[in-house]
C-alpha cells in the first residue's frame, strides 16, 4: 500500500538484495533468442516469495520485494535483449526490433562482424545506455512526484496527444499523404489485434525479419539448385522445420485434448 512518493530506509535495505537476485534472474533471459522478459519476472517475485521474511505482505498490504525483484528482472530482461541483437542479428522484443529495422535503414547488418566493421556505433551504443541510466537517476529521483501525477491525465487526452505527435512526425520525414494512411492503416490494426488479444510483437518483427527471411531463401535455393528439397536435405534446416511445426501444431492439439476430455468429464458428471 502506497503512503509516500518516495522509499524510506527501510525499503531501500530490502529492495537492494531483491534487485541484485532479479539481475542475476533477468539477464540471462534477455540473452536467449525469444526468452522474453515475463518469465523473468515471474520468476523473481517466486523468489522473493519464498526468500522474504515478510511472506504475510505478500498479496495483502504489499511488500516492496515484490515490486522491486520483479521490475529489476524485467530491466535486465529488456537491456540484455541487445546481445543476440548485436551478436547475431535476432530481435527478441519490439525495442529490439525497432532497432534492427534503424539499423537497416543506414545499411548496417548487426552480427559477428558488427563489432569489427562498425566497433565504434556499438561502443557508443553502449555508453548511451550509461549515459541514459546516470540522466533517468536524475530526473526521476527528484521528479518522481511529478511523474506520479502524469498517471491522472485521462487516457484519451494521451491517446489524443500521441496521436497528434506521431502524425506530424510522419508526415514531417518526407510531406507523404501516403504515409499518413499507412500510420492510420496500422493503428486501426493495432486497435483490431488488441481487442481480440492478438499479440503485436510477433508481426513487429515478422515485418523486420521478413525481407531477410525471403533473402536468404532464395539464397538457399539458388545453392540447392533450385531444389525446394534442400531445406529437408540438411540436417539444420529439417530440424528447425520439424521445431516449428511442433511449436505451432502441439499447443493446438493439446488444447483440443484439453477441451475434449473437460466436455467427456461433464457428460460423465450430467
Amino acid at each position: 500500500r502506497m503512503s509516500k512518493v518516495h522509499m524510506t530506509g527501510a525499503a531501500w535495505r530490502r529492495s537492494w538484495p531483491a534487485w541484485l537476485r532479479a539481475t542475476f534472474i533477468g539477464v540471462p533471459f534477455g540473452c536467449i533468442p525469444a526468452g522474453g522478459s515475463e518469465i523473468p519476472t515471474f520468476l523473481s517475485y517466486a523468489a522473493e516469495k519464498k526468500l522474504s521474511k515478510h511472506k504475510e505482505e505478500f498479496g495483502t498490504t504489499g511488500a516492496i520485494e515484490g515490486v522491486a525483484g520483479p521490475e529489476a528482472a524485467n530491466n535486465a530482461a529488456i537491456t540484455a535483449t541487445l546481445i543476440p541483437l548485436l551478436t547475431l542479428g535476432i530481435p527478441t522484443s519490439n525495442t529490439t526490433a525497432i532497432l534492427l529495422g534503424a539499423f537497416q535503414n543506414y545499411g548496417i547488418q548487426p552480427g559477428p562482424q558488427l563489432f569489427d566493421t562498425n566497433g565504434a556505433l556499438v561502443w557508443a551504443l553502449i555508453a548511451s545506455m550509461y549515459i541514459g541510466n546516470v540522466m533517468l537517476l536524475i530526473l526521476n529521483l527528484p521528479l518522481v512526484g511529478l511523474w506520479v501525477k502524469l498517471l491522472n491525465i485521462p487516457k484519451s487526452y494521451l491517446y489524443a496527444g500521441i496521436l497528434v505527435f506521431s502524425t506530424l512526425g510522419v508526415y514531417g520525414m518526407r510531406q507523404s499523404a501516403f504515409d499518413l494512411v499507412l500510420l492510420y492503416a496500422i493503428g486501426l490494426l493495432g486497435v483490431v489485434m488488441r481487442r481480440f488479444d492478438f499479440p503485436a510483437a510477433p508481426v513487429v518483427v515478422g515485418m523486420i525479419l521478413g525481407p531477410l527471411a525471403e533473402a536468404q531463401m532464395r539464397n538457399a535455393v539458388a545453392i540447392g539448385e533450385g531444389k525446394w528439397t534442400i531445406f529437408l536435405e540438411r540436417p539444420g534446416s529439417l530440424t528447425l522445420i520439424v521445431i516449428v511445426l511442433c511449436v505451432l501444431i502441439i499447443p493446438r492439439l493439446l488444447r483440443r485434448w484439453a477441451a475434449k476430455k473437460l466436455r467427456a468429464i461433464e457428460a460423465g458428471a450430467g
